[in-house]
């Protein structure tokens, strides 16, 4: 059953050094408080998990957090590449980084099948592409019936899934509206859960489009206002589209990242 606890100690209790950590968020409600928690703590060798890493992940990646990363598309939205990402594949720096890539479908199939109990997932996907070849967790499979190739997928089952959202009950219940990605997946999926969210209020009222994920599915939920820029949180906040233009300089030289890191995050 979910708590109620502050940020730096849902941290400490929850992600521990080599943990498989999935911190999702589509386009908004994405968990970069949390992240930014766990750079603090200074945890090293995490398998990042994730549909879209952007910005918060070629910052864990740059502070040397991870060791393997698991993923379906790396970049920074409408502006190009992560650079703290690609200089630690090229060049190994500050570590090398082992990389595994799918499909959006494949990553959001694997969840499902995390959250569903079962070792893997089957889908329609991949053939006419390449990633087969260079994924070992990309299998052909055969269908008993019907005798279809298919794909599976392993089934991804985090040790701990991060994710933001707009509130949560002081029972632990999270309400979240608006793009909501593979949240609830990746929740059901782990061991362990941690939700941040704008607000605590007495009573969640219903609302048209949410989803709510009850307290007994989460860990921890700390009350973050403000967790998700410089995404946005609908109905909380607009996105800082400048920052993202802006990351794209600050983010291309190691010493004006760790200079920034040290400034904003550390």
């Amino acid at each position: 059953m979910a708590t109620v606890v502050p940020l730096a100690e849902a941290v400490a209790d929850l992600v521990h050094d080599g943990d498989s950590v999935a911190m999702e968020g589509f386009t908004h409600l994405i968990p970069y408080a949390a992240g930014h928690e766990i750079i603090r703590q200074g945890r090293r060798d995490l398998t990042l998990i994730r549909m879209t890493p952007d910005l918060i992940y070629d910052q864990l990646i740059g502070m040397g957090c991870a060791r393997r990363l698991v993923f379906s598309w790396g970049g920074n939205p409408g502006v190009g590449s992560l650079h703290r990402f690609r200089d630690a594949v090229q060049n190994r720096w500050p570590g090398p980084l082992e990389i595994e890539e799918h499909s959006h479908a494949g990553i959001a199939n694997a969840y499902v099948a995390g959250a569903s109990g079962l070792p893997f997932a089957v889908l329609r996907g991949y053939r006419g592409t390449d990633l087969p070849g260079r994924t070992a967790n990309i299998k052909p499979i055969t269908c008993p019936f019907t005798g279809e190739e298919l794909t599976a997928v392993p089934a991804i089952n985090p040790d701990v899934a991060v994710v933001h959202a707009q509130r949560a009950d002081r029972q632990g219940n999270v309400q979240l509206w608006g793009i909501t990605g593979v949240q609830k997946e990746a929740v059901l999926a782990a061991r362990r859960s941690l939700v941040t969210v704008e607000e605590i209020v007495e009573e969640l009222e219903p609302r048209p489009g949410a989803i709510v994920l009850p307290g007994w599915a989460i860990t921890r939920v700390c009350e973050v206002p403000g967790g998700s820029h410089p995404s946005y949180s609908a109905g909380y906040s607009s996105r800082d589209n400048d920052f993202y233009l802006a990351w794209d300089e600050i983010s291309r030289d190691r010493e004006t990242f760790a200079a920034w890191m040290r400034e904003h995050v550390l």
